[in-house]
């Protein structure tokens, strides 16, 4: 299995990167988490070898005094050449701290704009056009006039890929008409593979498949006795586990464990060196 991928096919990364979700706070609505264990968190992330930050300008702590593009740019800018930062746009604030998606290809400039000022940079590497929220995928809903506004927007040069995130094949197919798509960012771990088809197609195309809460994200159960049987033999933790298949299922799929503790971190990133074996995965099938 190859640790590397290359993103657009020019951009090397590692295949199991960091997301940036639960530096701010343990949830949306939670309380703020401490800013100093949060930069450390992700300067510990490029020491490991990291090189893939997944995150978003809306990525806050519940008041919003802890944002996760700010304590990037105070970790790590000036940053290392080879890092590759993604974001995403689309769901917007609402007053009382929830999220909701804009359907108005209009208010894109901004949210790029945003994102562009937080994390100090002329250029964004990724841009995630995300649509609706963790609900299944707004099926038949069109993504193009989103698109095709982002797409302007890499043509002035503000972006360098474009992405999806939380579509199905019909948005992939949709989109990649008006633009190149460079990764796609759905829902997916080793209990709830469940979008076989636009993985399918991501392979067709060498787009990077890069699934959000990889470990379940505190919404499903990874554990179990097959990937427990697993993890023992290799003297593994559970999660460790989860990721390795993960990385397994595919030679586009990228991880992007998120987490607030660097011991977490530690344990998340060991996960890389793992190899399983065919018998592991006949266990884990």
């Amino acid at each position: 299995m190859s640790n590397d991928f290359r993103l657009g096919g020019d951009l090397p990364i590692g295949r199991l990167g960091f997301g940036a979700m639960r530096l701010p706070t343990h949830s949306f609505h939670g309380p703020a988490r401490d800013r100093e264990t949060g930069r450390a968190v992700l300067r510990r992330a490029v020491e490991l070898g990291v090189n893939h930050i997944d995150t978003a300008a809306f990525y806050t702590s519940g008041d919003g005094s802890v944002r996760a593009n700010d304590l990037i740019r105070e970790a790590l800018h000036p940053y290392p050449d080879d890092l590759v930062i993604a974001t995403k746009v689309g769901p917007l604030r609402t007053p009382d701290g929830g999220l909701e998606a804009t359907t108005d290809p209009g208010a894109l400039r901004a949210l790029v704009e945003e994102n562009l000022d937080t994390l100090g940079v002329d250029r964004l590497d990724l841009v995630y056009l995300r649509i609706g929220g963790i609900e299944p995928p707004p099926h038949g809903e069109s993504v193009a006039a989103r698109f095709e506004a982002l797409a302007a927007l890499r043509e002035e040069g503000l972006i360098r890929h474009l992405g999806l995130s939380h579509v199905d094949a019909g948005h992939l197919a949709e989109a990649r008409a008006i633009a190149p798509v460079a990764a796609v960012q759905n829902h997916f771990h080793t209990d709830g593979r469940d979008d076989s088809e636009v993985l399918a197609r991501c392979e067709e195309a060498g787009i990077a498949y890069v699934p959000y809460f990889p470990l379940g994200g505190g919404l499903s159960d990874i554990g179990g006795d097959r990937i427990a049987k697993v993890a023992e033999r290799h003297g593994a933790t559970v999660p460790q586990i989860a990721l390795a298949r993960l990385l397994a299922s595919s030679p586009v799929t990228l991880a992007i464990p998120g987490t607030g503790s660097p011991a977490h971190l530690e344990e998340n990133t060991a996960a890389g060196s793992i190899t399983l074996t065919a018998e592991d995965l006949a266990d884990l099938n």
